[in-house]
């Protein structure tokens, strides 16, 4: 799917099911998509191998996970979680009220074209939209200029580097409810 230039995507966000798995497995080979996801050259699928249909049948691991579609055609995920009460604690001692979430297209051709703008707004209107959220929490690598630079137009802010899982050097980046009501 190639956007038309300066033609804004219709971009839906909807809940990802068991359909949806051979898409994500294909997404996870892009790499464009393991760059994303890890620092390391010799990796050949994302996100360690995630088995996606455990991931959307497991209703107890706290992350809601959504397929973008632009115009119709599936092009990224969206994941979204409580940071403060998420089983894994991956992000471990925080504080409650936040929201952390998780970005990527899969389309190669679907990059670049407003799509993640369109993900993130509705992802961070949702959040805010529930009076109990305080912030919202990404965790882009170090490394990921391109993503830093995507999160702070939509007003996050850098709060520090931070290793996860003994091997992902990432940015924190934080976005308040005054900083997105202000926008």
């Amino acid at each position: 799917m190639a956007l038309s230039p300066g033609s804004p995507p219709n971009v839906r966000l909807r809940p990802a099911t068991l359909a949806d798995v051979a898409t994500l497995e294909r997404w996870d080979r892009q790499p464009h998509v393991i760059a994303c996801s890890s620092d390391r050259p010799d990796l050949e699928v994302a996100f360690d191998g995630i088995d996606w249909r455990e991931e959307l049948a497991d209703d107890a691991s706290g992350i809601t996970t959504f397929i973008a579609e632009a115009d119709g055609r599936p092009v990224g995920v969206l994941q979204v979680c409580d940071p403060h009460t998420e089983p894994s604690h991956y992000w471990g001692e925080i504080e409650p009220g936040l929201r952390a979430i998780d970005i990527w297209i899969g389309e190669p051709n679907a990059l670049n074209g407003g799509i993640g703008t369109a993900m993130m707004t509705q992802a961070l209107n949702a959040a805010f939209a529930d009076k109990t959220v305080d912030g919202v929490v990404i965790d882009p690598l170090t490394s990921n200029t391109a993503a830093h630079r995507f999160y702070q137009r939509l007003g996050f802010r850098p709060e520090g580097r931070r290793v996860f899982n003994d091997e992902d050097d990432c940015l924190v980046h934080r976005l308040t409810r005054g900083q997105w009501e202000a926008r």
